[in-house]
């Protein structure tokens, strides 16, 4: 599967496309909270990651969720990611501590996304 970065939009539809090739319930993405973009297509955080580095984003500005599309608006959105490991910047866990990026994650998400 091919990550794709997504500067405007993408349909719920395409998101759900993308679940089916993959692990069927869920698409993992890659956001760059700075850049308000995300990638999406990977088999590893890590590498929608790599891709958005290659584009131009910041390692510290990039963090992991996964979009679960069966689930409700509140809470189709799982902030789980290895790549959110990072203990130079609070982020001991896998988790996204800072109550604030979860909170611009939700809404760079709502912004991108369509049905």
């Amino acid at each position: 599967m091919e990550i794709v970065v997504v500067r405007d939009k993408i349909k719920k539809a395409e998101l759900k496309a993308i679940a089916d090739q993959q692990f069927g319930n869920l698409v993992k993405a890659a956001v760059d909270v700075e850049r308000r973009i995300l990638a999406v297509g990977g088999e590893l955080h890590a590498d929608e990651e790599a891709v958005l580095l290659h584009d131009g984003s910041k390692q510290e500005q990039i963090w992991g969720i996964n979009l679960y599309l069966e689930r409700s608006p509140a809470e189709w959105i799982e902030f789980d990611s290895m790549i959110n490991i990072r203990p130079s910047q609070g982020n001991k866990s896998r988790g996204i501590e800072d109550e604030s990026i979860r909170e611009l994650i939700k809404s760079i998400i709502a912004e991108r996304t369509t049905s």
